[in-house]
């Protein structure tokens, strides 16, 4: 490549996204390239155990409004196959090889799936994606029989209740006693189960399965108790495993996941390679430092943006990514919010309300701290609660024991980079040296590449100033690094109001169906669209309130700015890219806005 550089995102989903917009955001001008094995943009994923099940919304009505500013080669329903480090090269099926400046794993995780299930039978499903959405919803609006759920997690709870709603008889299967298991305590597990059983959802917990008996009309369910279930249509939801096959052979440390450090560089590889969401399992130096993978929505969305800002920062100049994980579960009506890492604690304590008025907040306590807390209809208490969690959990730049120990797979640190030469003053002074980042699209760019299209009137080419500097004789030849000009300058403001984002989904009626009054579908999108708003200002409150403990730790970051929303409005605004070049090179402390 001349006078160019090229990030690729391996993973199509939210996180991918995010970063992807966030390097815009931050000023990088390169050629940004997105490998995807799914054949859609990416879309609200939450919605596809609810309102995809139960509701009239198609694949276009859930797909996530995307940055004019992104201008990026999308390669759908293209599987990433393998990653050669040394030679920096993302192997595309068909032997094509992906050359790239910086790297950014977010391929996700891949639904897992029971031993002895008949995979391949039709009536058996799991849910990972759009498309399988819509294969569960086509089988049960096509059969009459029981809709078995095999799993009593987020997921499985959240399909059986959305079959339920439809009107059709369901039934759980899950190894645990309650539903929900570890992750929302004891006590919220129970109410939970009990809202199931009330509403006539048949279960069957603490057991095992002992085989499967597929038949003409349905699949026969042998379960550890002696209990049949005889099912014409299965959904197995028992968790997810990293999408990390593709990376096998390739140095990087796999374990349950891609390890990273805290900064999300991955252990094993060079500063140019970093990985976000699902796939991603690093320190969280917040909560002790031990490598964990969380798998909620808005980790993939701040993860997704840590990890573009340390890619351009450098791994020398990168700052450690230490949010405070939140999620949240609707079923029957019942909210259910989580904070914190609960499966942290040892212990578990009430600390507001009670099971009796089913409106109550769980804490999980490790050591005497306060690690995570779940609440059930109770969101004011959840925000006055959440600065005694960030309270409880600051991160100390000079508490060794927070630092995890150096993995003995990570290379030795690199020797210091030398400052970059200063940038000119002006345009004039930096034509001499100045390297346009012209994208350079190949001839063998495969047919179904596509490309978002950028409004005309915003076109404008940016340039990143490259050093004059001759490296020295002795040193070993290096891919060119593009110096940028700082994206912030000091004192101004930052590149986004905080508590706005362009994160929404795209609530429109399908096309052509010129109708004057508005249809049930159109009518759900809206009302889905009011309650999303509601929940993106309650969230707003929430993490306003976390803000706040956050600013008085300096030298660390709880989530990027500015801040991203579960579900934004549709008219939240798009954020414009400053007029300044930006590239991988590393550029010390004001690598990124303060």
């Amino acid at each position: 490549m001349k006078n160019e550089e090229r990030v690729v995102i391996a993973g199509g989903g939210l996180a991918g996204l995010r970063a992807g917009e966030r390097l815009r955001e931050l000023g990088f001008r390169g050629e940004i390239v997105i490998v995807s094995a799914e054949r859609h943009l990416p879309y609200h994923r939450p919605a596809l155990s609810k309102e995809a099940i139960n509701g009239e919304l198609v694949a276009s009505d859930l797909r996530l409004t995307i940055s004019r500013e992104l201008d990026a080669v999308w390669r759908l329903g293209t599987a990433a196959t393998h990653l050669e480090p040394d030679r920096h090269v993302v192997g595309l099926p068909g032997g094509e090889e992906l050359k790239y400046d910086g790297l950014i794993i977010a391929t996700g995780v891949e639904p897992r799936h029971l031993a002895g299930a008949p995979r391949q039978d039709p009536r058996v499903h799991v849910l990972r994606t759009v498309d399988d959405a819509i294969a569960i919803k086509q089988a049960i609006n096509s059969t009459q029989g029981l809709v078995v759920v095999v799993g009593g997690g987020l997921i499985g709870c959240e399909m059986a209740a959305s079959v339920k709603m439809m009107g059709r008889d369901v039934a759980i299967v899950s190894r645990s006693s309650t539903l929900l298991g570890n992750a929302v305590g004891k006590n919220i597990a129970e109410t939970v189960t009990a809202a199931h059983r009330a509403r006539g959802v048949r279960m069957a917990m603490g057991v095992k399965i002992r085989h499967w008996v597929r038949q003409a009309g349905g699949v026969a369910i042998h379960l550890s108790d002696g209990q049949v279930f005889f099912a014409a249509v299965v959904v197995i939801a028992v968790g997810a495993s990293p999408s990390v096959a593709w990376l096998r052979g390739s140095g990087l440390v796999l374990e349950d996941g891609v390890l990273c450090d805290p900064m999300c560089h991955v252990v094993g590889g060079g500063s140019d390679i970093v990985a976000a969401g699902d796939v991603a399992r690093w320190p969280n130096l917040r909560f002790g430092g031990q490598p964990r993978r969380v798998e909620h929505w808005l980790n993939a969305v701040e993860m997704g943006r840590a990890a573009a800002e340390n890619l351009l920062a450098g791994r020398e100049n990168s700052r450690p990514f230490t949010p405070v994980p939140r999620f949240w579960t609707e079923q029957y009506g019942m909210r259910i919010q989580g904070s914190g890492l609960p499966a942290m604690g040892k212990d578990t304590t009430t600390l507001a309300g009670s099971q009796k008025d089913h409106r109550t907040i769980t804490g999980f306590i490790n050591d005497g701290r306060l690690v995570g807390m779940v609440g059930l209809d109770a969101p004011t208490a959840m925000i006055k609660l959440s600065t005694e969690l960030w309270r409880q959990n600051k991160v100390t730049p000079s508490d060794p024991q927070r630092r995890p120990p150096r993995h003995p797979a990570q290379p030795p640190a690199a020797p210091p980079t030398p400052a970059p030469a200063p940038a000119p003053q002006n345009a004039a002074e930096a034509q001499p040296n100045a390297a346009r980042l012209y994208a350079v699209r190949s001839s063998a760019m495969r047919s179904d590449s596509v490309r978002l299209p950028a409004e005309q009137s915003d076109a404008v080419r940016l340039y990143a100033m490259r050093s004059s500097a001759a490296p020295p004789e002795q040193a070993p030849p290096k891919p060119v690094r593009l110096h940028a000009v700082p994206s912030v300058e000091p004192g101004s403001a930052p590149l986004a109001p905080p508590g706005r984002s362009d994160e929404s989904v795209r609530f429109e009626a399908p096309t052509g169906s010129g109708r004057a009054r508005p249809t049930r579908s159109e009518q759900s999108m809206r009302f889905e669209a009011v309650r999303s708003e509601a929940m993106r200002l309650e969230s707003a409150l929430l993490q306003e309130a976390a803000r706040a403990q956050a600013r008085a730790e300096s030298g660390y970051t709880q989530f990027s700015d500015p801040v991203e929303l579960p579900i934004p409005p549709s008219h939240a605004p798009v954020v414009r890219a400053p007029r300044h070049g930006r590239s991988l090179a590393r550029t010390g402390p004001r690598a990124r806005p303060r």
